[in-house]
């Protein structure tokens, strides 16, 4: 990056970059009203133009691969499928996961988070964390999008129970159904 002593009078006063903002943005600007109005006269069939969604009456569908909301997936018997390895925090970028491990009293080989805890302030939303996982026990398929929680840093911070529920919920309900209710909290504000 250049000192603003080694810039030139002409690069100083930034012109030549709004110029070409300028003319970026009127490029898109005038092509699309031109797609849009020979589409209205039924021509440029196979032009698109950029078209604006009218959210939330109108939407586009969450492809399948979206990442959405973290979740917990369950065993049979309900309990985290998470063997507590650490490997999701471990490639976490963010830092964000922080789990505890316990041991089962019955089954010393195999562990189980005794504290799971994912700081969504934090996370950036890769999903290095679900590509990590041995046991398949983190997802981010619930096809919502994460939500504000509340007014204060720890109300962000999704612990074991939370992450559980969400694999209940989506079981329950189906991505269609979350994330109608999603958007009725929304609208209710």
């Amino acid at each position: 990056m250049k000192r603003i002593e080694e810039m030139g009078v002409w690069e100083k006063i930034y012109l030549p970059e709004i110029l070409r903002g300028l003319a970026v943005t009127g490029y898109h600007f005038w092509r699309n009203l031109l797609i849009h109005a020979l589409h209205a006269l039924g021509l440029a069939k196979g032009r698109q133009a950029a078209i604006t969604v009218q959210y939330p009456e109108e939407r586009l569908s969450y492809p399948a691969t979206f990442r959405g909301r973290h979740r917990l997936t369950l065993k049979e018997d309900g309990a985290a499928q998470c063997t507590a390895c650490f490997l999701c925090a471990t490639a976490c970028p963010a830092d964000c996961i922080y789990i505890e491990a316990g041991e089962y009293p019955d089954n010393p080989v195999e562990k189980y988070p005794t504290r799971y805890e994912i700081d969504t302030l934090r996370c950036i939303y890769c999903g290095f964390c679900v590509e990590a996982c041995p046991c398949d026990a983190i997802r981010m398929d619930t096809g919502v999008h994460p939500a504000n929680l509340g007014t204060c840093r720890q109300d962000f911070v999704e612990d074991k129970e939370v992450l559980m529920d969400r694999s209940r919920q989506l079981e329950a309900k189906g991505r269609e159904g979350l994330y109608q209710e999603h958007v009725r909290r929304y609208q209710h504000v």
